[in-house]
């Protein structure tokens, strides 16, 4: 480890940026997607733990589609960051700070029932679908077009993964009733 330490950025603080965003502004639209990216992590941890945990008869296509759920989140953390960044800001990072800056709650180191952690999964997706979509008025009205269709382009993914989970909470199974014993 350096025994000095240089601090470039003090996280919450932004510069002036090479996309002639008004740094008023650009300080407006970071915040909205620190809160993106912090929300996308709690997400993708909650997922995961899931993806890990899940059991039963549908066990190989629902820990498949979390694997791939929670990537499609990882990767849409990643363009949230880097965005923040080139607008000047510096994405948030740690776990401590993102709990503390999301608009989400994980559910806890408990391990539910697939059908309960489902229906927790499809909140949080909800929830995080409602804060991207008000993220991406307020980079609209802030005339920031590029932030408004990556948060567009994110969206579309995340609203495609809920209602992947919404058809597994449907009640129609192929699992016979005997089976469930």
């Amino acid at each position: 480890m350096a025994t000095q330490e240089h601090v470039r950025k003090q996280f919450g603080d932004v510069e002036e940026n090479e996309l002639r965003l008004e740094k008023e502004k650009s300080e407006q639209i970071i915040d909205a997607l620190n809160q993106d990216l912090a929300d996308a992590y709690t997400l993708y941890h909650q997922l995961k733990k899931h993806h890990w945990n899940v059991e039963g008869a549908e066990f190989r296509d629902l820990h498949v589609f979390l694997g791939e759920a929670a990537g499609n989140v990882e990767a849409a953390a990643d363009e949230i960051a880097e965005r923040a960044q080139a607008l000047g800001g510096a994405p948030i990072a740690g776990g401590a700070e993102q709990a503390e800056h999301a608009s989400v709650e994980y559910e806890g180191q408990d391990v539910y029932d697939i059908r309960t952690s489902l229906h927790n999964d499809l909140q949080m997706y909800g929830d995080v679908i409602e804060s991207l979509r008000d993220h991406i008025e307020l980079a609209e009205n802030l005339g920031d077009h590029a932030t408004a269709q990556i948060l567009r382009e994110i969206l579309v993914e995340t609203e495609e993964d809920a209602h992947h989970i919404e058809h597994y909470l449907e009640d129609d199974t192929l699992v016979v009733e005997g089976a469930m014993d």
